[in-house]
């Protein structure tokens, strides 16, 4: 055994092309005869057909993405039951704080699941009015704040009016 004996099992030859018509990869080297496809540095866009109209643009686009859509985080009674003592003064930042919901740019929004038994006052960015009328009943009080920061998808007109005040 000698060293150029040696072989990696998991090598793989690459094809060896213009090496005689015996080899079935001589001549044309296996790229057919003429047109844009056999000459050297071609290529080609992903998603081309031809000429024909890629199926991207055939397919209708659906959905409609609302340009001042304010986006909260929710959070349910029965969360603040469990996390929260009786008195507290509760801000958006204490519920991310304690891994109820993810800051968003809208900010918390508290929903009605479950029963409140305990007094807690909150400021949040919405709260519906289910949970504002269990909390109320429990000896709470509910403010809402305006949102933390500007929605990234807000249009020039939300800026305007920011930039008008």
């Amino acid at each position: 055994m000698n060293l150029n004996d040696l072989k990696n099992p998991n090598a793989k030859t690459r094809k060896r092309v213009g090496r005689g018509t015996a080899t079935g990869n001589g001549k044309t080297s296996g790229r057919g005869h003429k047109g844009q496809k056999s000459r050297s540095g071609y290529s080609r866009k992903p998603g081309f057909e031809g000429g024909q109209m890629p199926l991207n643009r055939r397919l209708p686009k659906r959905g409609f993405n609302h340009q001042k859509r304010i986006e909260f985080s929710v959070v349910n009674l029965d969360q603040l039951e469990k996390n929260f003592n009786a008195g507290d003064a509760i801000t958006s930042e204490d519920i991310v704080a304690a891994g109820l919901a993810h800051k968003s740019t809208g900010g918390i929004k508290v929903l009605g699941r479950g029963q409140l038994s305990k007094a807690l006052n909150l400021t949040v960015g919405a709260a519906s009015e289910t949970a504002r009328s269990q909390i109320e009943a429990a000896g709470g009080s509910v403010t809402i704040a305006p949102p933390v920061q500007a929605s990234p998808k807000a249009g020039k007109a939300e800026s305007e009016a920011k930039a008008e005040a």
